[in-house]
């Protein structure tokens, strides 16, 4: 059982979001949402993390929230623009009942 959605933004809200991240700040917080608890302990850096096109880690605040069962990934330094960014969720993430996900996640993004 695959545990994890990511929700994005309808369409009609792109543009605005987009601009908003790429002119004002370049910073944004991922939000993942599992329809599972997770066990924390497999809520870390080296579970899900952010690398740059190069597959360098970017530095990254992880934050668990057990009530909405929602992880936040929340870069520590701004995105560069015009760059391309990876966000990886491992399968090592897993729920307090030590279900695993059934592969790993990648989702390349650009500022």
């Amino acid at each position: 059982m695959n545990f994890i959605s990511i929700e994005s933004m309808p369409e009609e809200m792109e543009g605005k979001v987009r601009q908003n991240l790429k002119f004002k700040t370049g910073k944004f917080i991922w939000r993942a949402k599992f329809t599972a608890p997770l066990d924390p302990s497999s809520v870390n850096n080296t579970n899900l993390y952010v690398t740059d096109a190069s597959d360098v880690p970017l530095k990254t605040s992880i934050r668990y929230n057990s009530q909405t069962n929602e992880i936040e990934i929340e870069p520590l330094e701004a995105y560069a623009k015009d760059a391309s960014y990876i966000l990886h969720i491992t399968k090592r993430v897993r729920s307090v009942q030590g279900q695993y996900l059934k592969s790993d996640i990648q989702l390349r993004f650009k500022l």
